[in-house]
């Protein structure tokens, strides 16, 4: 089996409601999807979001990256040989992780799809048929944010986050009025973004953790190791690093600098799932916890996430999987995510390949 050409398609779905976090806004969600086809007829679906208010890439950017220098890499080879395509891809171009994990995505699901196996299987097999998911509320006004919070933890959502990191004085009046919004039950976390000073950030965190926060996410720039460590030795709300994770390296940085409790591996952001497993296996060694994050995507790379936080024991805050859910009409796998939001978990598809029901790209730009 060798890789014959691959395809790539944009797709945009509009938000139900502007998604808002504290570098930028969005009123589309949108995503590059690129099938991968054997020269048996095979074929897999991978999918990239740029989320440019979030990874400072674009769409023309992603796009280039991908047709013109990681997929080349790839037509010939065996697209079941993982560790050999990430290698290609490297010799290829440095960095550029998105375009990467679009392709990484779809030679999984092509592999998962020519065996018969679900991408799960490929991972390791599964822990669990559920994956429970964080709702993410986005920016918006305190009163907007409360009542979006305590609505979704009503709907059996165990762990709501909410955006913060414009103001501190603001987010910690937030955390007050949602932590008194829900349930005690339910884990609450505050995503700043790397929007504190650090020299104001302690005083934030620990305001935050007195009015009831579990855990905060990035709360300073993602250079800022020391700060994270610093915060983190102080106690109060457990520290996530995000935007400090961008790597395999990183993660090892992270370690040894004690600078979280809790790793968000994003796939997009780390170059795929071959790359989000090394940093998975890195941190439970480490001991530490880990979430599947999104920035949030459409259905084929959510399923991704799905898939891999499922296969994971230390995967034990709920994972980000909203990205189908927060836009009008979910366009790649809406049958993987029908009453999701009503449930707050995701069944793990038993089909071959990653469970979405794609069947092929319109015309768009090819390599091969």
């Amino acid at each position: 089996m060798k890789i014959e050409s691959i395809r790539s398609h944009v797709v945009h779905a509009p938000y139900r409601r502007p998604f808002a976090i504290s570098s930028g806004t969005s009123a589309d969600l949108v995503s590059l999807v690129v099938e991968v086809r054997a020269d048996d007829g095979a074929t897999g679906y991978g999918e990239a979001s740029p989320m440019t208010a979030y990874t400072g890439e674009t769409l023309d950017g992603l796009r280039a990256a991908l047709t013109g220098h990681a997929a080349p890499a790839l037509v010939g080879r065996d697209p079941r040989d993982l560790a050999g395509a990430h290698a290609a891809m490297d010799a290829a171009i440095r960095g550029q992780h998105l375009a990467k994990a679009a392709l990484d995505l779809a030679l999984h699901d092509l592999a998962g799809r020519a065996a018969g196996w679900p991408v799960h299987l490929l991972l390791g097999g599964r822990l669990r048929d559920e994956v429970p998911t964080t709702w993410v509320v986005g920016l918006g006004t305190p009163e907007e944010m409360t009542k979006e919070a305590a609505e979704y933890a009503a709907r059996g959502f165990t762990h709501i986050k909410v955006k913060g990191g414009e103001d501190p004085d603001l987010d910690v009046e937030l955390v007050r009025a949602v932590r008194a919004a829900v349930p005690d039950r339910v884990e609450l976390s505050l995503d700043a973004n790397e929007g504190y000073d650090p020299s104001t950030a302690a005083r934030t965190v620990a305001r935050l953790g007195d009015e009831g926060l579990d855990l905060v996410e990035q709360p300073l720039p993602r250079w800022d190791l020391a700060g994270m460590a610093a915060l983190r030795g102080r106690g109060g709300p457990r520290v996530m690093a995000d935007e400090s994770l961008q790597s395999l390296h990183d993660a090892l940085e992270i370690v040894r600098r004690g600078a979280a409790d809790v790793l968000n591996i994003k796939i997009l952001k780390v170059g795929g799932l071959h790359r989000a497993r090394q940093i998975a296996a890195l941190a439970e060694a480490a001991g530490l916890a880990v979430k599947i994050g999104t920035m949030p995507e459409l259905g084929v790379a959510t399923l991704a996430a799905a898939h891999l936080a499922a296969a994971l024991p230390h995967a034990t805050v709920p994972a980000d999987l909203v990205g189908p859910l927060l836009v009008e009409d979910e366009p790649l796998a809406p049958a993987a995510f029908a009453g999701a939001e009503n449930t707050g978990r995701v069944t793990l598809p038993d089909t071959p390949g990653l469970g979405h029901r794609l069947t092929g790209l319109p015309s768009g730009a090819a390599t091969g």
